[in-house]
């Protein structure tokens, strides 16, 4: 069973000018196992994004610490895979051969089951008859849904998500919603994401953090039961929204409230 921690982080980055710094993230604690969906909602600049870079192992935190079964997290894994707000594709490869990149490399590529979980993926992400095509030929959308369902295909043990839909337009985001909670249902591994769509973190995380402005600490922790699938429009979906959306509209006094 995976259990992934983060206990007593904090994070501050030197300023450009003078010797000031930012203090991105206080004292952030919280425990995720596997089966369980995060989602992370807070205002702009409260350290959504700082988190999932800190867990990816792509920064360090400035104290406190960041583990993954114990063991301390020192800097890039592909156990613990990441989708950034923009692509990042290699723009040398095909959209075919960003997607086999990876398996490439752990010579993987001639795995039948796996090649036929491409096929889905590609049809699924509508991408199949522009495999051939490089990244500066696609769209900003059909871009991001290569890098998400190029992570995807790994089947990481912990899948990082920042706000990986906002380029997409409603019919797709929701698409790649249920296919996201399809992965994770199969997978049972460890999601978070980072979402500035209340919504979307409501239909998706089996938990809720709401984060409070800069420097970034938790506000909430949220245990959301409903079942799924889950109905955008029921009484208790709208109710969630409601619940959110207060106290995301709390100030610093009303922390202690929540």
């Amino acid at each position: 069973m995976n259990v992934l921690e983060l206990s007593h982080v904090h994070k501050s980055f030197a300023r450009t000018e003078g010797e000031d710094v930012t203090q991105a993230l206080e004292d952030i604690n919280f425990t995720v196992n596997d089966g369980e969906f995060l989602s992370i909602v807070g205002p702009s600049g409260c350290g959504k994004s700082t988190i999932m870079r800190l867990i990816a192992g792509l920064i360090f935190p400035t104290a406190g610490t960041i583990t993954l079964n114990g063991e301390i997290i020192k800097g890039t894994d592909t156990g613990r895979g990441m989708v950034f707000q923009k692509p990042t594709l290699f723009p040398w490869l095909t959209a075919e051969e960003n997607l086999h990149f990876t398996a490439r490399m752990q010579g993987r590529r001639r795995d039948s089951q796996y090649m036929a979980e491409a096929e889905r993926l590609l049809e699924m992400a509508g991408l199949s008859e522009f495999r051939n095509d490089y990244p500066h030929q696609l769209s900003g959308g059909m871009a991001q849904r290569l890098a998400l369902i190029r992570t995807m295909i790994n089947n990481p043990k912990v899948f990082l998500l920042d706000e990986p839909l906002g380029a997409l337009d409603a019919f797709t985001r929701m698409n790649m919603q249920d296919e996201i909670l399809r992965l994770w249902q199969q997978s049972n591994h460890i999601v978070l994401m980072v979402t500035h769509d209340i919504d979307e973190a409501i239909y998706l995380g089996t938990r809720i953090l709401v984060m409070a402005p800069r420097p970034g600490r938790v506000r909430a922790d949220l245990r959301n039961d409903m079942p799924y699938p889950r109905i955008r429009t029921s009484d208790e979906f709208l109710q969630w929204r409601k619940k959110v959306l207060g106290m995301l509209d709390f100030g610093q006094k009303n922390t202690k409230e929540v």
